[in-house]
């Protein structure tokens, strides 16, 4: 059996397999189940600010709804306060007591106090590390790129100011030059990198004529941007590099770890295949090291990222230029072209 240990933002893991946030860590009794099966780290659903915000609003109109009903019963409704992150927290706090590998904590806010605030909070559950997950998709002509990008490197260094675990950021690919910005929450002192953010798009019923937001699984392919920029990372930032969307095998692991990942997060495989589609990957996995006579992820590790290639523009190449510069592979794949 290979060692297939690794490190993730200082955290010693068993396998280089995360479970990505999502809703299945709210089962306790599915979150063992993806222990037993494997799975090396969870990382628990986000906790949105902007949804508990609007749930906040919900229910202090539902509260008001009969408040006129009769003038004579001024209290008919008890008076109630939204739980805010409490809720979360609490389940946050009883998934970590429930596992015996690393929980990563999730978050995502809108002002920078709160950032820093639920942080706070959530260090206390006793979770081994925070997910800043930076998910915003510009609704207006007015935003401006470099004061987004601003104002998360300093959300950043102010988390990382008041608490004491590690703090990941998780990405979209959507920047003017995303390893601008990674280099600099580098500087930042984030200790990890998501790459990358999968954001849900909308979607529109044509028989219906409305929109309409489906569950947006990651399909098979998808991890080749991840891939890229595994592969321009690797030993060029002190934070950890953990790749994410569409890593559905054990192969796929095996190409993140060679582009340079330290680490690999899934979400989609899981809610396809079920919890024992990890123990296949990391057999799968542990199968071709053994084939490849590699005893440890370290020994081909970043094997095949920028750093190592004899090519150097293996990663930076651009897809059609492979095609004029190869005109007839393509036809040769598919002849009935």
């Amino acid at each position: 059996m290979a060692n297939l240990k690794t490190t993730y933002m200082g955290l010693e893991l068993k396998n280089p397999i995360i479970l990505g946030a999502c809703n299945l860590t709210f089962d306790l009794d599915t979150a063992r189940n993806l222990e037993k099966a494997g799975i090396a780290a969870v990382v628990f659903k986000s906790l949105f600010e902007e949804q508990i915000n609007l749930e906040s609003i919900q229910m202090e109109e539902d509260l008001h709804e009969y408040d006129e009903r009769n003038a004579e019963m001024v209290n008919l409704f008890p008076s109630l306060r939204h739980a805010g992150p409490a809720e979360h927290l609490e389940k946050l706090s009883q998934l970590k007591k429930a596992l015996s590998i690393p929980v990563i904590g999730s978050l995502n806010c809108v002002n920078e106090s709160t950032w820093v605030e639920y942080a706070v909070e959530m260090e206390k559950t006793g979770v081994d590390a925070i997910e800043l997950n930076f998910y915003t998709a510009p609704g207006n002509f007015e935003s401006n790129g470099q004061k987004e990008e601003d104002d998360q490197v300093k959300i950043l260094e102010a988390v990382k100011a008041k608490v004491k675990i590690p703090v990941s950021v998780k990405l979209s690919p959507f920047y003017t030059n995303p390893l601008q910005l990674i280099k600099r929450m580098d500087k930042a002192g984030a200790n990890g990198f998501v790459l990358f953010n999968r954001l849900y798009q909308p979607e529109i019923n044509v028989e219906k004529q409305e929109m309409s937001f489906p569950f947006n699984l990651s399909q098979v392919g998808d991890y080749r941007l991840p891939l890229r920029y595994a592969g321009l990372l690797h030993k060029k930032v002190n934070g950890s590099v953990c790749s994410n969307s569409g890593i559905f095998t054990g192969q796929d692991v095996v190409r993140m770890l060679l582009a340079g990942a330290d680490a690999v997060q899934v979400v989609s495989t899981v809610y396809k295949n079920k919890a024992v589609h990890v123990t296949q990957m990391l057999s799968d996995l542990n199968a071709w090291m053994k084939d490849k006579g590699h005893d440890s992820l370290d020994a081909f590790r970043g094997k095949l990222s920028k750093e190592n290639l004899a090519d150097p523009y293996a990663y930076q190449r651009a897809q059609y230029v492979d095609l004029l510069m190869k005109p007839f592979d393509i036809m040769k794949k598919y002849p009935q072209v």
